[in-house]
């Protein structure tokens, strides 16, 4: 089940307003236009942020999401009928044969169980053109992010236009071996609501995504920083090869 803060609808909403600096997603662009990709499948797309910068390039793209309430967002937005939005994932795609695939932000990350893991980077070669690449980000474990996910150091109070106040701030719940379970929480200046919601992020080791997606049939052409996360991320790139094992 896809997270509250995609799912629910009065969550959704806020996604883009709490978050309008989407810097990160400016590599991501750059690669498009690096690869030559004119079809691209935009996995875990969420609000549509991504897709959308995409289709105003000229890019054909294709979004897809488990998140109904986020899709809606996405639907909403101008330009969005120059994208194809799909609600599910990558393992149950149509055919399809893009150039390129991306898993941006903490879309690889929250995919937490080996085996839809593993389903995923499938879907994710079946769906690219042969010799086409799949990119996505992961965060270094060693850096251990989640240690600064505290109220003390998220807190804060956004004004947001036609919503009024919202109070927010995250703390870990749990951390089992490379697995991070955190909750945000959310209050609603103008009536007193409160929401919650639960995320899981798996933190993977180089070596070990470098092993799940040669056994996807990718090879990885080469590891790249994150130009926002300097030393934080490592950000794969890796093209369809030989058949999954």
């Amino acid at each position: 089940m896809p997270d509250a803060i995609f799912a629910h609808p009065r969550l959704a909403a806020l996604y883009d307003p709490l978050d309008p600096d989407r810097g990160d997603l400016l590599p991501y662009l750059g690669m498009a236009r690096e690869f030559a990709a004119r079809r691209v499948l935009d996995i875990g797309c969420g609000t549509g942020v991504f897709a959308l910068l995409l289709a105003e390039r000229g890019v054909e793209v294709t979004a897809v999401d488990p998140a109904a309430a986020s899709l809606a967002v996405a639907r909403a937005k101008p330009g969005a009928d120059r994208v194809r939005w799909i609600d599910g994932d990558a393992t149950r795609l149509p055919p399809l044969r893009v150039d390129l695939a991306t898993m941006t932000a903490n879309v690889a990350q929250a995919i937490v169980g080996p085996d839809q893991w593993a389903d995923t980077l499938r879907g994710a070669r079946a769906a690219l053109r042969p010799g086409g690449r799949l990119v996505f980000e992961t965060r270094v474990p060693a850096r251990r992010v989640w240690e600064r996910w505290t109220r003390e150091r998220t807190h804060r109070v956004s004004q947001l236009p036609g919503v009024g106040p919202v109070e927010s701030w995250v703390a870990v719940t749990a951390v089992d071996g490379p697995v991070v379970s955190f909750r945000w929480h959310y209050v609603f200046g103008a009536d007193g609501a409160t929401l919650t919601s639960d995320s899981t992020l798996r933190f993977r080791e180089r070596d070990e995504v470098e092993a799940d997606l040669a056994a996807a049939g990718f090879s990885v052409d080469e590891v790249r920083d994150a130009p926002d996360r300097p030393g934080g991320e490592w950000v794969f790139v890796a093209r369809r090869s030989a058949p999954a094992a």
